[in-house]
């Protein structure tokens, strides 16, 4: 028995979900091995080579794979399937748009999110934004699973030392090319790695306001900044800002949730965050319900007295 992981890489590094997946393969049992498909990604696999816990890299080599492009990095997954019990991935927009199209091709189930193992052919799920935990049994032979990064310990980067086996890559997709990114420039931390976040809700009223208050708050803390689903609709932040069940599932080690009335989409998002402070002028809001911190109070006078007091 043995399981795949799909390293989500710049080519040049490996991206910290695919840590968390490497864990929950261990959990499975039997070798772990890695495939890095890219374009001039040797020091993407040599790092993967580095991780704790890793047996072999797969190194696969082509242009096709420069992007990331999905039709090509399943077929080249599909090509190595048969030689895996368990083939997982990071449940990031990498892993899914990759993941499924792999489950279709082998006709199997895919099991998604998930954020326990409890043995080989045994997962545990969250179903209802979080507020029940499924355990799910499959029997297919293989395994197509994608891991909730915040469920799992990251491994360690560096104590490995896993051979490299180039592989031949597989002919690039003609149905699929790469056009262009549009890629927001941002100098903090990325979201769903921060160790502190600090979020915005609809009751900040305007994207001038969200900026004028939030900033100095994520400056002073040195942190990463997220917003609810409803300030995102509004216009006061971008989309990759939005956390939750539809946005960016995260856990650090401090959330701070400014005007942010806590539906259960929002929760589901943020609930496993270590330790959660709530700025909120609603006594009854759902927020303070998983809060480990709670200020009743208005937030344009709240923020700014906690950001001058830092």
């Amino acid at each position: 028995m043995t399981s795949l992981v799909i390293a989500e890489h710049d080519n040049a590094s490996l991206r910290a979900a695919t840590l968390n997946a490497i864990t929950a393969a261990a959990q499975c049992g039997g070798e772990v091995h890695v495939l890095v498909a890219g374009q001039n990604a040797g020091a993407a696999a040599a790092a993967a080579a580095q991780v704790a816990g890793v047996a072999k890299v797969l190194h696969a080599e082509g242009e096709g794979f420069a992007h990331g492009l999905a039709e090509n990095v399943a077929a080249q997954v599909l090509a190595l399937a048969g030689n895996y019990s368990h083939i997982l991935f990071a449940a990031t927009a990498f892993g899914k748009n990759i993941a499924p199209r792999v489950a279709a091709r082998l006709d199997v189930g895919q099991v998604s999110d998930v954020t326990r193992i409890e043995s080989a052919d045994t997962f545990e799920r969250p179903i209802y934004a979080g507020n029940a935990i499924a355990t799910v049994q499959s029997l297919d032979a293989t395994k197509v699973i994608t891991v909730r990064t915040t469920g799992f310990d990251p491994a360690a980067a560096s104590g490995g030392s896993a051979v490299v086996e180039v592989l031949s890559a597989v002919a690039a997709s003609d149905k699929a090319i790469f056009l262009r990114a549009e890629i927001a420039k941002n100098d903090r931390p990325e979201l769903t790695s921060a160790k502190i976040i600090v979020s915005g809700g609809r009751a900040l009223g305007s994207n001038e306001k969200f900026m004028e208050v939030m900033t100095p708050l994520a400056d002073k803390l040195g942190a990463a900044m997220g917003a609810s689903r409803a300030a995102v609709d509004a216009g006061y932040a971008p989309n990759d800002w939005q956390v939750g069940q539809t946005g960016k599932i995260v856990a650090p080690q401090l959330y701070v949730a400014c005007g942010i009335s806590g539906a259960i989409q929002h929760l589901a998002g943020m609930k496993d965050s270590k330790v959660i402070v709530a700025i909120n002028k609603d006594a009854e809001a759902p927020i303070f319900s998983v809060a480990d911190y709670g200020l009743e109070a208005d937030l344009f006078d709240a923020v700014p007295a906690l950001t001058a007091s830092l």
